[in-house]
């Protein structure tokens, strides 16, 4: 495989259209016929290559390819693309895909790992109409989210268990047909003999242990580290006896969430009140 020179200081995106024009160089190929080799215009690969366009996860997967890189487009991209990302967030993903072990508790919303498409750009462009971020922005929040979802398809998938407040199943995404894409897609992961859900149902009221999203990741050098996040930014949580008392606050919420077979029936319920 070819060395992956690039300046250390440059951003992202001028890293990764630097080493496609070095590449493309290397083999004598003008951005024409780069382009026909990657199924893009000529007009798409010169404004990648001058970082005046950001390169998306299908542009990089397709550029490793044409090149035989191993990866290295793909890399590059999800540097580029944790660049827009909650500030914390890029460390803990990193974590996520390497875990043996995942367990979360979300609210609001549906974790990203779980997310569909369509709910996914639902969120970003959403953020886009309230001037948050730049519609590019979106487009790589939307690419990543999807792209961690990789971690289902291990030859040995981590151990994953979520916890889903109950306001996940009834605040509305992106509309109904959404909301059933995603309902489908929840029950479908449950189904899987390495991953775990319940529902963290209203009833609990006061007595829910977390106030915020909160996920523990297992790595494979035995540690475990947690991550929350606010509205502004995330942060990733090594102190042991932090992390140990989130940890028994995440086996109370387990033991106090409805069980696996009546959260799966809470979800199916609230698949059935979107049918026509």
């Amino acid at each position: 495989m070819d060395e992956l020179v690039v300046d250390a200081m440059s951003s992202p995106a001028v890293r990764f259209g630097q080493e496609l024009a070095r590449l493309r160089r290397a083999r004598g190929w003008s951005q024409v016929g780069l382009a026909k080799r990657m199924g893009y215009s000529n007009t798409l690969v010169s404004y990648v290559e001058r970082a005046k366009r950001p390169p998306t996860r299908n542009f990089a997967v397709k550029a490793d390819q044409v090149f035989e890189t191993g990866g290295t487009f793909y890399e590059l991209w999800r540097r580029h693309a944790k660049a827009s990302l909650l500030e914390g967030f890029p460390e803990f993903a990193d974590g996520e895909a390497k875990c043996r072990r995942l367990r979360e508790f979300s609210m609001m919303i549906v974790t990203g790992l779980f997310q569909v498409p369509e709910y996914a750009e639902a969120l970003a462009y959403a953020a886009v109409q309230r001037g948050a971020i730049t519609q590019p922005e979106a487009e790589q929040r939307v690419e990543f989210v999807l792209s961690r979802q990789r971690l289902f398809d291990k030859k040995n998938p981590p151990l994953i268990h979520l916890v889903m407040d109950e306001t996940c199943l009834v605040r509305s995404v992106g509309g109904a047909p959404v909301m059933a894409k995603q309902f489908d897609r929840i029950a479908e992961l449950a189904s899987r003999p390495n991953i775990t859900v319940q529902v963290a149902p209203f009833a609990l009221g006061e007595h829910l242990p977390f106030a915020l999203p909160v996920t523990l990741l297992d790595l494979p050098d035995g540690s475990v580290v947690g991550y929350a996040e606010s509205h502004a930014r995330g942060y990733l949580e090594r102190v042991r006896e932090t992390v140990k008392a989130w940890e028994r606050q995440y086996d109370q919420l387990v033991v106090e969430a409805l069980p696996k077979a009546a959260s799966l029936a809470l979800i199916h319920k609230a698949r059935k009140e979107l049918a026509p």
